[in-house]
């Protein structure tokens, strides 16, 4: 009992960082936005609100706020789209960033290193393409909605990314690391058979010049250039040309984010060395002009301690709470608004892609995962 207390006044002792008045209001924020299911369960909210303005007296104004036109025109140049396409094609760039970022760092340094366990996602998110086409096209074959059949096969990854935030850690991380892979070759695969079966009015200019900007994002990184505003700039202007050349300019966030190096500058080592000189230092005769060697010394520590962190990990650590609080859920109260008429679930085409979407989907998926275990072209984790 002496020890215990002994042990807890010695804790109180501990140098702290000084708190202000805005770090005892920011600190439960803070914690708060630490929390992953918190995210799913922000986006949960702003998807039953957007169900309920949008089948309320008031969903008139709840579906114009969505056309509102947004942006600039300068000569011929015309960037004006909707609100609702500033969420879907720009907002939701950042948010497809992340997730490669998160993709990039387990196919390099995770469980998705193995090609044998990436290999399951790839077959099963193929089968959840394959099998959605096929189920639209047997029921629409011969009739005029038969050219939609695209429509089935994307995944929609935010509420994927939602709903296994929302059950945090009650899921393995293996799932969810497959969840996540699964959705972001789904949704790749969806973009290149849209491009290629619907791509007539494919502007092959502007992505030509998206393929160079690719090209200069590569060098800046083999030249070892850190400023993280630079490749946000460029990746802008990434975004204009893609968007501009027919794709969804979404693509740009996936391959930037895979293309993110995750090599650190300064090593676990380097930065023990660092620290081993300069921690011992006597700093009793720091100035407050801040000219001192001692003040030099730990600017250098603070520099070393912040590229510790590969530009993977800085660039998660910046925008999870971004993408999680703001994108994420401004996506679903924008695209969750559905109105609830029993007229809209009638029809051939509707069949048709609740066939696709509900029933060939875990199809798919689950069919082609399991061929691809038997042949044994891919393996998957114990805990899978």
């Amino acid at each position: 009992m002496m020890a215990a207390r002994k042990f807890n006044t010695s804790f109180k002792k501990r140098p702290r960082l000084p708190l202000e008045l805005i770090d005892w209001i920011a600190s439960p924020l803070a914690r708060f936005l630490a929390i992953e299911v918190a995210s799913g369960g922000v986006l949960l909210f702003f998807t039953i609100a957007a169900l309920i303005f949008s089948n309320s007296p008031w969903s008139h104004y709840y579906f114009a706020i969505w056309e509102t036109p947004i942006g600039i025109q300068i000569g011929f140049l015309d960037f004006t789209r909707s609100l609702h396409q500033w969420i879907n094609d720009a907002s939701m760039t950042l948010f497809f960033f992340l997730v490669a970022l998160e993709l990039k760092r387990e196919l390099i340094l995770g469980e998705l290193k193995n090609p044998r366990i990436a290999a399951l996602s790839i077959f099963a998110a193929l089968g959840g393409m394959i099998v959605p086409a096929a189920l639209y096209l047997i029921l629409q074959s011969g009739q005029p909605g038969q050219i939609g059949w695209g429509t089935v096969m994307a995944t929609d990854t935010a509420f994927v990314i939602g709903c296994l935030a929302l059950l945090g850690s009650r899921i393995p991380q293996s799932l969810r690391i497959f969840m996540l892979s699964l959705a972001i070759v789904d949704d790749i695969g969806a973009i290149l058979i849209v491009a290629v079966g619907y791509g007539s009015q494919i502007s092959w200019v502007a992505l030509t010049l998206a393929v160079l900007g690719f090209f200069i994002v590569r060098c800046m990184a083999l030249l070892g250039v850190r400023n993280i505003a630079i490749y946000f700039f460029v990746g802008g202007l990434i975004w204009l040309t893609i968007d501009t050349s027919g794709i969804h300019p979404t693509v740009a966030g996936v391959i930037l984010g895979l293309m993110t190096p995750t090599e650190r500058w300064v090593s676990d080592k380097r930065l023990h060395e660092i620290l081993g000189q300069v921690i011992p230092h006597s700093f009793g005769g720091i100035r407050e002009s801040g000219d001192t060697e001692e003040r030099k010394a730990l600017q250098m520590v603070e520099a070393a301690a912040r590229e510790s962190r590969s530009p993977v990990e800085q660039l998660e650590i910046m925008l999870h709470p971004w993408v999680a609080f703001a994108i994420m859920p401004l996506f679903a109260f924008a695209n969750a608004g559905v109105q609830l008429s029993l007229n809209n679930f009638e029809g051939p085409i509707t069949l048709a892609v609740f066939a696709g979407l509900v029933l060939g989907k875990p199809i798919g998926i689950l069919s082609f995962s399991w061929v691809a275990l038997r042949t044994g072209i891919a393996v998957r984790q114990s805990d899978l």
